[in-house]
């Protein structure tokens, strides 16, 4: 994102849930701790790359899964 980057203190609270750096009435805290919920479930992990000033980025890796013959339901079409 092009936000204001996030500090390094506060990078190993991020993905807690209820946790946001924002005001409470401009969110929850569920969001990035609903993604990692997500991510972990299919065996991936997620993390997060900033620098503050400079935004940041969050990087989700998951698992090549094997071929089972059948379409997947997901399709990515740009």
């Amino acid at each position: 994102d092009d936000g204001p980057g996030i500090p390094p203190e506060l990078r190993g609270k991020i993905f807690e849930p209820f946790f946001s750096a924002k005001p409470p009435e401009q969110g929850t805290g569920l969001g990035l701790w609903t993604v990692r919920t997500i991510v972990m479930t299919l065996h991936g992990t997620v993390t997060c790359e900033s620098e503050v000033g400079q935004g940041a980025t969050f990087v989700v890796r998951l698992p090549v899964a094997e071929n089972s013959g059948q379409p997947s339901a997901i399709s990515h079409q740009p």
